[in-house]
């Protein structure tokens, strides 16, 4: 021991009670297998994403089977909507009248089909031919700019600052009741919305790559509008349009209410709700029935509406 302390060297002392016998060691467990957070994730996103398309898709079905049933509605009609039936305030479910009969004895659902095809079919038509006028209009002021730009623009804010449905009561009352008068004084004041959009739609892609190169080649403006610009236009249009038939409705049905629609016998829901209010305690559901289908028109037409732009921006 001295000669190994001697050349630096080390002793290991001995355990007191003899060797230590090494205890055998458990094999690690596995342990839990890793979950597959992105796959299920992406299951997940799938399934939320098919349940949308069939949403929309039923939506966008329903809306279309409305504007069917709105111009085969005088067929289905059982009754004529003009001439009393049957007895008078008949409550819904009734004997012959399913939605009853109202004040003086006229079928409430003849009545409701006939004013499905006045205030559905007009509201389309209104916001088509919106659409169209301010679609040429945003469409030449974008196209050509400049003064002709500063001119349609102006003209256009003119008629944004005025209050549209005050304006549309104006017109309406001043032309008189009547189905076109109506169309007319709606129309007056929906064009400029269509007109402002398209026109920001074109003047952005008049500034893209693709539109200056094609003018550099020598195309022509109306070549370049047809092939460049208004491809890219339709689909914000069409959006837009969608969107804005349920806000017609209400207008047009409000203008009705007012008595600014189609004069009396003619049925109309908005001018139904209104000749009915007296009956609402009494009968209440002559005034609520044609009220209800007028928000359900337009309840339908925002949510198809919206189907649409899905649609649009997920192509």
């Amino acid at each position: 021991m001295t000669d190994t302390l001697a050349r630096g060297g080390t002793t290991a002392a001995a355990p007191p009670h003899g060797p230590v016998t090494p205890e055998p060691v458990a094999p690690a467990s596995p342990g839990p297998a890793p979950r597959r957070w992105g796959l299920s994730r992406r299951r997940s996103f799938a399934r939320s994403g098919r349940a949308a398309t069939v949403v929309d898709w039923t939506l966008i079905a329903l809306l279309v089977g409305i504007t069917l049933l709105s111009v085969v509605s005088p067929l289905l009609a059982p009754y004529d909507p003009v001439q009393p039936v049957g007895m008078p305030k008949l409550p819904p479910l009734s004997e012959g009248h399913l939605l009853g009969t109202d004040a003086i004895g006229r079928d409430t659902l003849s009545r409701v089909l006939a004013g499905l095809q006045t205030s559905w079919l007009l509201s389309v038509l209104v916001t088509a031919l919106g659409l169209v006028i301010g679609s040429v209009v945003g469409v030449v002021a974008g196209m050509f700019g400049g003064w002709v730009d500063a001119l349609l623009m102006r003209t256009t804010d003119v008629f944004l600052s005025l209050p549209s449905m005050l304006v549309a009561v104006a017109v309406s009352a001043a032309l008189g009741p009547g189905l076109t008068n109506t169309v007319l004084a709606v129309l007056v004041v929906w064009w400029p919305y269509y007109a402002r959009i398209v026109r920001g739609e074109v003047r952005a892609l008049v500034a893209r790559p693709h539109v200056e190169a094609a003018r550099l080649a020598g195309a022509g403006w109306f070549r370049v509008m047809w092939r460049h610009v208004l491809p890219g236009v339709v689909p914000t249009a069409v959006v837009t349009a969608s969107l804005d038939i349920g806000n017609v409705v209400m207008t047009l049905a409000s203008l009705s209410f007012l008595g600014l629609g189609q004069p009396a016998p003619a049925p109309e829901l908005g001018a139904d709700t209104s000749r009915n209010l007296v009956e609402i305690l009494d009968a209440w559901w002559i005034p609520l029935i044609p009220g209800l289908v007028v928000m359900l028109l337009s309840l339908l037409s925002n949510l198809a509406g919206d189907a649409v732009r899905n649609r649009l921006v997920r192509r």
